[in-house]
């Protein structure tokens, strides 16, 4: 089931207040981007974080879920989705500990 367009606006609405957030349709989901770095997921109306150390330090008891089968276990939001100031300093701090992107390899174009 492809997630809501509903439910992603709500979400990134939430996160209004952390810095340069958006948001990017893949294959029917979507990427939560904090700049240039991916934080997290929304699969089928649920919200992932990717996890980290701060982060699990941050929530305390949290629950880990795969977004889609075969992904890398994310932290599942679910009790703390209409906390807004709560969101955003957990994405702040994800962001933080996540590395930047690499970039990306220009394709030789042959004549």
């Amino acid at each position: 089931m492809a997630s809501d367009q509903n439910f992603v606006n709500y979400i990134i609405d939430q996160l209004k207040n952390a810095d340069s957030i958006s948001s990017k349709k893949m294959f029917g989901e979507y990427a939560i981007y904090s700049g240039k770095k991916v934080v997290g997921l929304i699969c089928d109306n649920q919200l992932f974080i990717k996890q980290t150390e701060t982060g699990k330090k941050f929530i305390g008891k949290f629950i880990e879920a795969p977004p889609y089968p075969g992904a890398k276990m994310s932290f599942l939001i679910e009790d703390k989705i209409d906390d807004s100031e709560w969101l955003c300093e957990l994405i702040q701090l994800t962001s933080k500990e996540l590395p930047e992107p690499k970039p990306k390899k220009m394709k030789k174009v042959s004549k």
